[in-house]
């Protein structure tokens, strides 16, 4: 595995750098990580910087930025491109975990208790305020995706927030107090209208838009008429495994969990596990 996470100490010019900054990172021909002691010359609109991990046994760092600046060669380009575009698995993965702490630290400059600056902890990857000593940590929503099937259909969904003709499987965040077998049971009636069996768990798949870890299942279809949550749902139907429309990106939990029912319904070896 070229890409290790660790906590690396700040101090120093030593290592290569990230540049992070609202689900973008900056890049260049040579890609995405640039030499540390040279971005620290620039003037860049930094709020901090991390330790990240090593990348092909070197130290990575982030700088995280307070907006997109400028850089002479350089230009910015949001997470979901990379996931597209990028072949290189580790490379995501070190991306994904760049964006998710910096989306923390961006987000936790200030204490929610007293309102007093926040610091890094010196010993933890936690942000501590020094006024009334309250922690906080990396923050992880967990949230589920479940392929909904009925034989030989699927049941996909597209949000107005999709590339036009994509479909996928139905996703939402588990509320306080509720399993995750119980928010599946609960989304899927809320954005669709249909009632389900009980939900068989498939795999997770960290998922850094901006910090969640989904949690995969299956389940079959039990009864009731697709009613849209038109809020949450531009269109649903039920779709032939031989008449599928456009898919999620290769990448994403949502199309290993399609592409895993196609496998077993036509026993064809199974994909990979994502990332």
């Amino acid at each position: 595995m070229r890409w290790q996470p660790a906590r690396l100490d700040p101090t120093g010019d030593n290592g290569w750098a990230l540049v992070h900054c609202q689900q973008g990172f900056l890049f260049d021909h040579r890609g995405v990580l640039f030499p540390r002691d040279w971005l620290k010359r620039l003037n860049l609109p930094l709020i901090s910087e991390q330790g990240l991990g090593y990348f092909e046994g070197e130290p990575v760092f982030l700088f995280e930025l307070a907006h997109q600046a400028e850089v002479p060669g350089a230009s910015w380009q949001g997470l979901r491109q990379f996931m597209l575009q990028d072949e290189d698995v580790d490379r995501f993965r070190m991306l994904g975990f760049a964006a998710q702490i910096g989306t923390w630290v961006n987000q936790h400059r200030f204490c929610g208790r007293c309102g007093q600056p926040m610091r890094q902890h010196p010993s933890e990857r936690a942000m501590q305020c020094s006024a009334c000593g309250i922690h906080h940590y990396p923050r992880i929503s967990p949230s589920m995706i479940v392929l909904v099937t009925r034989g030989d259909e699927l049941l996909l969904a597209r949000s107005p927030r999709f590339a036009p003709g994509v479909y996928s499987t139905l996703a939402g965040f588990v509320e306080p107090g509720e399993s995750v077998e119980q928010c599946v049971i609960r989304e899927v009636q809320e954005e669709v209208g249909v009632a389900i069996h009980t939900p068989h768990y498939i795999c997770s798949q960290g998922w850094p838009f901006p910090h969640s870890l989904m949690l995969g299942f299956h389940a079959e279809y039990a009864g009731g008429d697709i009613v849209i949550q038109p809020e949450e749902i531009e269109d649903a139907g039920w779709f032939h495994i031989e008449r599928l429309p456009a898919l999620p990106a290769p990448k994403s939990i949502a199309r290993y969990l399609i592409e895993l029912y196609l496998a077993r319904r036509s026993g064809a070896a199974e994909p990979m596990l994502p990332s």
